[in-house]
């Protein structure tokens, strides 16, 4: 049985759509997706969670989409309005392993640029006892290193924790470590989950 949680940030405890941003920017559906899939595509922001800087990752798209100038700054100056906040059943499930006594932590891809922001929208992230980013090292999940950087720097075997991650290759990567996993598709479901290895 696990006797520590790791947990996901992006959509597992906070809310996360670009499209949520990017729908008062494009006043049409179509060119809010367009853009999305063309210009600000999910395969150049993870230069992002590589640790390369906001500035510096928009350097080709402008020059590229010098048309879209705006709404291409708009992924760094007007980032916050991507999230939709925290998810209640996840930070409930924090209190609880917090007043159960188990440790908890954080394993994220993520820019080492809206770490500190995204940890102060909620009170729940305070009970963590540290958090490894990919962009400190440049190592994406479900790269089996960054699971070995996070054991290590916790003090704790993959078989210790319970790994909890909305992605379906993230939890695949950590299954074949050796940890306990649980893929967060429900949040409905999170609580059930814990229950069942007596971890609240």
């Amino acid at each position: 049985m696990p006797k520590a949680v790791l947990w996901d940030i992006g959509n597992v405890m906070v809310r996360w759509d670009p499209r949520t941003l990017y729908a008062k920017v494009f006043r049409e559906p179509a060119q809010r997706d367009w853009f999305l899939s063309h210009v600000c595509t999910m395969a150049w922001h993870v230069r992002h969670d590589l640790g390369v800087t906001f500035a510096e990752n928009r350097k080709p798209l402008l020059e590229e989409f010098p048309d879209h100038a705006e709404a291409i700054h708009a992924w760094e100056t007007r980032w916050w309005e991507m999230f939709s906040g925290a998810i209640p059943e996840s930070e409930a499930a924090v209190e609880a392993l917090h007043a159960a006594g188990v440790p908890q932590f954080g394993l994220s891809n993520m820019s080492h640029e809206v770490l500190d922001g995204i940890l102060a929208m909620s009170p729940a992230f305070d009970h963590w006892k540290g958090v490894v980013i990919s962009a400190e090292t440049a190592i994406l999940k479900p790269d089996p290193r960054i699971y070995h950087q996070a054991c290590e720097r916790f003090g704790h075997a993959p078989q210790d924790f319970l790994f909890i991650d909305d992605s379906a290759h993230n939890i695949e990567g950590a299954r074949t470590l050796g940890f306990d996993v649980h893929h967060f598709t429900d949040p409905a479901a999170l609580m059930p989950a814990l229950k069942a290895r007596g971890l609240v």
